[in-house]
């Protein structure tokens, strides 16, 4: 057995990329050696900013010998009055087999040629020679470059290979225009701390080969250091430091010898905003604040963290010059904060005239204006009292005044949280205050959704607006573009009102919305039909993958471009997650096993009738006059009773209401199908028949209130 090691140096990587490598190599290479029958021991990938590296063990010297069986001509191709054809020497000479090598076998699509062939086994050598450079050439990520005179393309230039099998040095090259990087045992200690070539003998011995050189190659080993290099630390300053994961991810692959320092600014710039002081320390400068306790997390100590990859030696120098620029910029962000409080946050509107939101759908104010139409619009429906409406349409008038503000202006990430502690400021209440900065969220899949009604209602607004204007100017999301993250903001919708549980008829919103849309863009075609379609690809996206219910469940309170279903769906958005989950919990239960049959049945017949699906009262379209078995009176008897059972578990979303009552009406169905006094629903009389479908069909609309059950798989 031997082992393999592979180290691609490089000029300082990306961070995002270095883990996006180790991903990548993770998924590739096992797979990669186990399509050519090499399955080593173990596979160990390592990186920092400056070398990609993979250990191998346990790899054969050459694959085993493996017998391979190979499909031909069928026999009709391959022979011509029993003699063979060019067919079937050509197939023998590209396998490298004689014709009498070929043998005939029967086959579902009748007899074929077939060859049985002993295959050498490859040395390890051979096969690491094709590989490796597809390894290292095919990872994808971002702002790939060339350099030199060549075509070859990396995140960052290529400066050496180590490439070992064992002792020995794997012959490999990289060719780059007039370059030609060809590996050898040589690689590279820290920058600063060993710039001397490190020489590797072996792979057993690289990771520890490499920390003598003060590099880290484990960016596990490397996080942990980290954190505990800051919990040590931050015991003289009585804090605690607050680790945000992604940070320390990409801190991890900042540093290849990490070493905590922590550095200081003036006390004065704690009058700041929380948010400000942690925007400039963690995503400008990658450093972690210090608090004074665990609880505490607004308490700010004028202290911070940084993990430094120069010389611990050096560490109060390194302080020092992190300190001056963090200074520099809390100094910026003081003056920004101070010459923004000059006025109330109301003041900046007009300044939203000067900037564009989109070229054919003018400015940030108009978008406002809309924004204050749609949220006014929300607000009736959810019958709020004067003053909920009044915070509402203060939130939506304030919910993007912040952006013109010098200090949004210069941190773009501060966006909503200025503006609520500038509306705070101004004299405007908590309230709406917080709505202006929940009315973003959620700004990812796993963000929080505002909890206040001022966010949500003005969150919805906001994302309802850009839906209808984007998708009426046709630009709307195909594939994996989605410039505008339209996508995400109908997800938004939906989750907010999933999530708080609003009354609102988005169809209404949407009728509504896209009108006004029309009125005001001559010659645009409305973009409603798109947008319901859209919506209700989105719904069935997260019943599916956030609500985790059953495809065939989801489909059924769906429908299948079923316009009754569609229009019920974005007309009562909570009415079609409820209907979902409780036939989730009926199928666990196996209530809906009870009448999956009998409705199902029921079902399949009434299409062969011409009754309306909405109708739900037997009196109006079933006769008792044609009944001739007591079974269809009985049958009748028992959907009137269900009528108020269903009436009432459409006005209370309770949906046990309707499912007992036709646990109810089953029996009286299986005698009307398979009883003593069965009948035979397609009767010579056609009135009885009708009569007979009518019954069926009024059954099968009752269960149509919770799902279409042809949809539901048994």
């Amino acid at each position: 057995m031997v082992n393999f090691l592979l180290e691609v140096g490089v000029e300082e990587l990306p961070a995002d990329f270095v883990e996006s490598a180790i991903s990548q190599w993770e998924g590739r290479i096992s797979k990669d050696l186990t399509a050519v029958f090499l399955n080593p021991q173990t596979i160990d990938i390592y990186a920092t900013p400056r070398r990609l590296a993979l250990v191998i063990e346990g790899l054969p010297e050459r694959q085993a010998d493996r017998e391979e069986e190979v499909k031909g001509p069928p026999k009709k191709a391959a022979y011509k009055d029993g003699q063979p054809t060019k067919a079937a020497e050509g197939f023998a000479r590209k396998q490298g087999v004689s014709l009498q090598d070929l043998e005939l076998r029967d086959t579902p699509k009748g007899e074929f040629v077939f060859i049985q062939k002993t295959i050498s086994g490859r040395a390890i050598e051979d096969i690491l020679q094709e590989l490796v450079p597809q390894w290292i050439l095919g990872l994808e990520g971002r702002r790939f470059m060339r350099w030199g005179d060549g075509d070859l393309k990396f995140p960052r230039p290529i400066r050496w290979l180590v490439a070992l099998l064992n002792d020995q040095v794997l012959p490999l090259e990289l060719i780059n225009g007039s370059e030609t990087i060809k590996s050898d045992r040589t690689s590279r200690g820290h920058r600063v701390l060993h710039p001397q070539a490190v020489t590797i003998a072996d792979p057993n011995s690289y990771v520890e080969s490499l920390r003598s050189a003060f590099v880290e190659v484990d960016p596990a080993v490397r996080k942990e250091k980290i954190l505990a290099q800051i919990e040590t630390v931050t015991k003289d300053y009585q804090g605690q430091a607050e680790i945000f994961p992604d940070l320390l991810a990409e801190v991890v692959n900042l540093v290849e010898y990490p070493t905590a320092v922590v550095g200081k600014f003036e006390e004065s710039f704690l009058e700041l905003p929380t948010e400000v002081i942690s925007t400039v320390m963690v995503t400008h400068q990658r450093y972690f604040p210090i608090i004074k306790t665990a609880t505490e997390a607004t308490n700010l100590l004028p202290n911070f963290i940084t993990i430094s990859n120069g010389d611990p030696a050096k560490s109060e120098l390194i302080a020092e010059g992190n300190g001056r620029v963090i200074r520099a910029r809390l100094a910026d962000a003081q003056f920004f904060y101070k010459a923004d409080c000059d006025q109330s946050l109301e003041a900046y509107l007009p300044q939203l005239e000067t900037v564009t939101f989109q070229e054919e759908l003018g400015t940030m104010r108009d978008k406002v204006s809309r924004i204050m139409e749609l949220a006014e619009a929300i607000a009736k429906q959810l019958n709020l009292n004067q003053k909920q409406q009044d915070e509402i349409e203060s939130t939506a008038m304030l919910c993007k005044a912040d952006l013109v503000t010098q200090m949004v202006y210069e941190f773009p990430e501060l966006q909503g949280i200025m503006g609520e502690k500038y509306a705070a400021l101004s004299g405007e209440s908590a309230t709406v205050a917080k709505g202006i900065v929940e009315h973003y969220l959620p700004k990812g899949a796993n963000d929080n959704l505002p909890e206040t009604l001022n966010g949500q209602v003005v969150g919805i607004a906001d994302r309802l607006d850009t839906l209808v204007s984007i998708f009426g100017l046709g630009m709307i999301p195909s594939g994996s573009s989605d410039p505008f993250a339209l996508r995400r903001a109908a997800n938004g919708i939906v989750n907010i009102t999933w999530h708080s549980d609003l009354e609102i008829d988005l169809l209404n919103l949407l009728t509504q919305t896209a009108a006004s849309f029309i009125a005001n863009h001559d010659g645009k075609s409305s973009p409603q039909q798109a947008l319901e379609e859209f919506f209700m690809q989105r719904i069935r996206t997260l019943l599916l993958e956030e609500k985790n219910l059953d495809y065939d469940l989801v489909n059924a309170v769906l429908g299948n471009q079923d316009a009754e279903y569609t229009q019920r769906a974005l007309t009562n958005l909570l009415d079609v997650r409820d209907r979902a989950q409780f036939l989730q919990s009926i199928r666990q239960s196996k209530v809906l096993e009870v009448i999956y049959e009998v409705v199902n049945r029921a079902t399949k017949l009434a299409a062969k009738g011409d009754l309306a699906t909405t109708e739900l009262d037997p009196k109006k379209v079933v006769n008792p006059s044609l009944f001739e078995s007591p079974t269809e009176q009985k049958f009748y008897d028992a959907l009137a009773e269900l009528v108020p059972e269903t009436q009432a578990a459409i006005a209370s979303r309770n949906y046990q209401l309707l499912v007992s009552g036709l646990e109810k009406v089953a029996p009286q169905v299986n005698q009307f199908f398979d009883g003593e006094d069965s009948v035979l629903v397609m009767a010579e009389n056609p009135e009885v028949k009708k009569n007979r479908l009518n019954l069926l069909g009024i059954l099968r609309n009752h269960a149509r209130v919770l799902a279409d059950f042809g949809a539901i798989v048994k």
